[in-house]
């Protein structure tokens, strides 16, 4: 969601600030996992701590089409903001090359993780 729709729910915060305020107390509430979105990945997990799964939803490589997703991120991006899932759907699935464009996803994973480790 972004701010728009979370004010016509009532929510006057900005999403950020709502991510974190629903992590935290789902966090208290010993919820150990959560979806949420690449903006805010890096953000959750430094309230929640390294254990937390974070799933994280539109990811979509680098030239590939956004679709009706508002908030996305490169599967690097994503890593680097400390998930540990993604979710990539279309950018596979309608790829013309599907097990190519699953592969090259996988190499970008894995070239961000090996950054990571540096």
């Amino acid at each position: 969601m972004d701010a728009a729709q979370l004010a016509g729910t009532g929510v006057s915060a900005s999403p950020a600030d709502q991510v974190l305020r629903l992590a935290k107390l789902a966090t208290q509430s010993g919820i150990d996992g959560f979806v949420c979105s690449a903006e805010e990945v890096a953000a959750v997990r430094a309230a929640t701590g390294p254990d937390t799964l974070l799933v994280i939803p539109g990811i979509r490589p680098a030239g590939t089409a956004i679709g009706d997703q508002k908030r996305i991120a490169t599967p690097a991006q994503a890593i680097a903001g400390g998930a540990s899932m993604l979710v990539v759907g279309r950018p596979i699935t309608q790829a013309p090359d599907p097990a190519g464009a699953a592969q090259d996803i996988l190499d970008e994973i894995a070239r961000a993780e090996a950054s990571q480790k540096k």
